[in-house]
C-alpha cells in the first residue's frame, strides 16, 4: 500500500489542526461572558508587558483623563475594525470605559 504513509500524514495534519482551532481565543458575544478583571491585575499585566490598556471611551472623554499607558480607540471602532487596529494579538487586550 503506497498511500499508507500519505494517509497517516493527512490524519496527523487534521489533528493537529483541529488542536489548534480549539484552543483560538473566543469572542465574548455578550457583555455578561466578557471576563472581569481587578485593576490590580490589569496593572501587574501591563507592567509586565503582557497586556495593552485600551480605552474605548470617546476621544472627548479619553483627553480628559485616562489611565496612564492607556491607547485610546472609541468602542465602535474598536468593535467594527478590530483586524485592522494596530494592537498586539498575542499580548492580553484589556479594555476599559469608566
Amino acid at each position: 500500500m503506497p498511500n499508507k504513509p500519505y494517509f497517516i500524514v493527512v490524519i496527523v495534519l487534521l489533528v493537529f489542526l483541529s488542536a489548534c482551532a480549539s484552543q483560538a481565543p473566543q469572542i465574548p458575544q455578550t457583555e455578561d461572558a466578557v471576563p472581569r478583571v481587578t485593576v490590580e491585575e490589569a496593572k501587574s499585566a501591563f507592567e509586565d508587558g503582557k497586556a495593552i490598556i485600551v480605552d474605548v471611551r470617546s476621544a472627548e472623554s479619553y483627553a480628559a483623563g485616562h489611565a496612564a499607558g492607556a491607547i485610546s480607540i472609541p468602542l465602535a471602532e474598536f468593535e467594527n475594525n478590530i483586524d485592522s487596529l494596530p494592537l498586539d494579538k498575542d499580548q492580553w487586550i484589556i479594555t476599559y470605559c469608566t
